[in-house]
């Protein structure tokens, strides 16, 4: 059973590093045509500058503006989007006392509102098609929580919601929309924000006692998205080698 996207044109948020860059990566080496967001216009510059491939377009989008989404809506309007990838998420920590409405703003514009307006977006070509793919990565922290998360488990959690809502009104055109939902996944940010010592602890609490590699996450991201999968919608995968099980 091989995946093979070509001929399909996926659109992948936040997709500059980490996760996001993973999940890139995954779709490229399968034949599909990528367009792929990224917040700082300088960056975008550089990657369409150096970028030889005719199938990868890069945008600028920073979500946290109202502005910034609406524009980059305007300029996927016209795209027939097959699959759709809502990858660019923030995390703000900080327990509920210290929560100022600006940092929840934030969350809410990155982490739900973005990801609405873009599967109402891709959804009307998608429908015509009686054809598509959304796939939302949440988090764990979608399903436990931990001290200082409410803000995002909050967004999160909605994400979540969200996913099986849609996947309700999209049904009936033959467009599956799930969520996956990350644990411990060792990108760039784990390694700058954690120690050494750190990393260690948190692997040990993990049942298969190690952090997800970036590409384990996509390639779950891969199936959900590819035509092996017919019949899963609505769900919220997670992929966490068994720490939610603890």
């Amino acid at each position: 059973m091989n995946f093979n996207f070509t001929g399909k044109t996926v659109l992948i948020t936040g997709a500059t590093k980490g996760i996001g860059s993973a999940i890139a990566a995954a779709f490229e080496s399968v034949g599909a045509s990528l367009i792929l967001t990224g917040t700082k216009q300088d960056q975008i510059n550089a990657l369409n500058n150096q970028n030889k491939i005719n199938h990868i377009r890069w945008i600028q989008a920073d979500f946290s503006s109202h502005e910034s989404t609406n524009t980059f809506l305007e300029k996927i309007e016209s795209l027939a989007v097959d699959i759709l990838i809502n990858n660019a998420g923030t995390n703000i920590i900080k327990t509920i006392e210290k929560v100022q409405p600006e940092n929840l703003d934030t969350l809410l514009a990155i982490n739900l509102r973005a990801p609405l307006l873009l599967c109402k977006a891709v959804s009307s070509n998608m429908k015509k098609k009686s054809y598509g793919r959304i796939v939302n990565i949440a988090s764990i922290w979608s399903v436990i929580t931990k001290p200082g998360r409410a803000m995002y488990s909050a967004t999160k959690t909605g994400l979540s919601g969200l996913t099986r809502a849609v996947a309700m009104d999209l049904a009936p055109y033959n467009i599956l929309v799930n969520a996956v939902s990350p644990g411990f996944v060792n990108t760039e940010l784990t390694t700058a924000s954690l120690s050494s010592e750190e990393q260690e602890n948190l692997s040990s609490q993990v049942p298969l006692g190690r952090f997800a590699g970036p590409e384990e996450i996509a390639k779950t991201v891969l199936f959900l998205s590819s035509d092996l999968n017919t019949y899963i919608t609505g769900q919220n995968l997670v992929v966490d080698g068994g720490y939610v099980c603890i």
